[in-house]
């Protein structure tokens, strides 16, 4: 007899009776009725269950500094570059972008919400061709192609050519997020998942930092030579030459611990053995068949629509505050270059340092996701509706430190993308979650880039006050699905104390079931992280 994770039935007597969580259809060989044969992929479930005690504790440590090594600075300085190229207009718009391509009206706006247009639209086909390829070489590729589209954008002339431009742009950026939580998921164990994203999302701000100083330099040079190249087109130039740079590491050194080079067979035995833990399947084997059940299941999921509509929420105020970032610092009454050093630097400074602390927290202490969440939005909600009372010519360091607390705002957005390799298991079911994150990522912040509008500068007071608001909304739908995953929890924990497992025998069984690619919601053995 099957027992899936929403029906309240004990089990035949027998572990293997009691392992399986699936429809019947699903069952593989050896756990229907009364066959206790096993199939070969069981046996090779068990083998790499069983492996995750053939290492010391030495041996994983030393395993997991050198995983450590060749992951993070590259996926450090690849996210943060893209996410640099990504917002490079809200730079390049305070050195002459708009004014040398004759932009009028909304059409800034557009820019922005063209990208994630063309993000949400090609969301779908990058993940279906990430399940299927090697993922390393499939991300650097993309990564050259679009280091090659900024690059070009410094010899734009027009708004037609740059629309073109970042529909391209936005069309190939779209795989790097997901692809990264895939390497995390395939890596890391699940209460490691926030520290590590923390860590390479943090480059968000420190790259930026970086570019930032960068482009200081180069509207220097701009300024001293007038007849000379633009800064923007000189901006556009370096980031397009960095990526491209990036884009060919990555396609020699990232990818799953089946695919990259750089460890032995024994290593690579030892590294998917320790995350089998996690519950979620391991990267014993490329599973690129499409399950449909599982395609299905992810629809009927609640987590599905809490992820859908909490990113959505999260993604709006924070594709404004990126698109016009410099532009509501230059409302204050700083230059152009002092936007960059005392406006958008400081604020990357201080997201750097609260990203760290609360990736450090969630390690130290598992399950504190959620609140570290709630806590980061609270500094935002509030410094966006105080600035939004002010006047408009006076109080500009209070205004600076007021819409500096809004740095802490973007953490949920990543803390929420690291709960897909967390909590959704099954290798389809994983696949179409990730698609509907990023389709709504891309969906709040195509309309986010309109949430700020040119007619309400310099004070965006409408757009400020909204941003503020939907933090505060954001608070409430967290709180929800909180308490939606503590609920589930204690459930399934009723549901298998009823059936008499032991909790040694439910952690074998839950490891075993998400090796043979069972889904969180099939697994009754597998529990939220929260």
């Amino acid at each position: 007899m099957a027992v899936t994770a929403g029906e309240e039935k004990v089990p035949v007597t027998g572990a293997r009776a009691m392992l399986q969580s699936t429809p019947e259809d699903n069952m593989p060989t050896g756990s229907r009725g009364g066959s206790t044969g096993r199939s070969e992929s069981e046996s090779e479930a068990e083998e790499t269950i069983n492996a995750a005690y053939e290492y010391s504790d030495e041996y994983y440590r030393k395993l997991l500094w050198k995983i450590d090594l060749f992951l993070l600075p590259l996926m450090w300085f690849s996210y943060g570059t893209q996410q640099a190229d990504k917002n490079s207009l809200s730079t390049q718009a305070v050195f002459g972008i708009r004014e040398d391509t004759h932009l009028q009206g909304d059409q800034f706006n557009w820019l922005s919400t063209a990208f994630y247009l063309a993000y949400l639209v090609f969301e779908a086909p990058g993940n279906w061709i990430m399940q299927r390829v090697h993922l390393g070489r499939f991300l650097g590729s993309t990564m050259v192609l679009w280091g090659v589209i900024v690059l070009v954008t410094a010899f734009a002339k027009n708004f037609t050519h740059l629309i073109v431009l970042r529909i391209i742009q936005g069309a190939l950026e779209c795989i790097v997020s997901p692809a990264f939580l895939l390497i995390v998921g395939s890596w890391y164990k699940s209460r490691e998942h926030a520290f590590r994203s923390v860590i390479w999302g943090t480059s968000n701000g420190g790259v930026s930092i970086i570019t930032g100083v960068i482009s200081y330099a180069i509207a220097e040079k701009s300024q001293t030579d007038p007849n000379g190249l633009a800064a923007w087109k000189g901006i556009s130039l370096f980031l397009g030459a960095l990526t491209i740079f990036l884009g060919i590491l990555v396609f020699f050194i990232l990818g799953t611990p089946r695919e990259v080079t750089w460890l032995n067979k024994d290593e690579k035995r030892a590294a998917i053995a320790r995350i089998v833990e996690n519950k979620t399947g391991s990267d014993r084997e490329k599973r690129s068949e499409f399950k449909w059940d599982q395609a299905r299941q992810a629809f009927k999921d609640p987590q599905t629509y809490f992820l859908f509509f909490i990113t959505i929420i999260n993604a709006l105020p924070g594709a404004a505050t990126a698109a016009f970032g410099n532009l509501v610092f230059q409302s204050f009454g700083f230059t152009p270059k002092e936007t960059l050093l005392k406006g958008t630097s400081p604020m990357y400074a201080v997201g750097i340092v609260w990203f760290l602390v609360c990736g450090w927290l969630s390690m130290k202490f598992p399950n504190t996701r959620f609140i570290l969440m709630m806590a980061s939005l609270l500094p935002a909600f509030t410094g966006l509706l105080a600035l939004g009372l002010l006047p408009v010519d006076t109080y500009m360091w209070t205004k600076w430190g007021l819409y500096l607390m809004q740095a802490t705002g973007p953490l949920p957005g990543l803390l929420i993308w690291t709960f897909v390799p967390s909590n959704v298991a099954g290798r389809t079911k994983k696949t179409v979650v990730t698609t509907v994150l990023f389709v709504a990522y891309s969906t709040g912040a195509a309309i986010g880039g309109q949430i700020l509008r040119p007619e309400d500068a310099p004070r965006f007071l409408k757009g400020l006050t909204a941003a503020g608001i939907l933090y505060g909304v954001e608070f409430v739908g967290l709180i929800c699905w909180r308490y939606y995953y503590i609920y589930e929890n204690r459930r399934r924990a009723k549901l298998i104390e009823a059936m008499g497992i032991t909790p040694e025998e439910s952690e074998r069984l839950g490891k075993l079931n998400a090796e043979l690619d069972m889904t969180d919601q099939e697994n009754i053995h597998f529990k939220y992280q929260v």
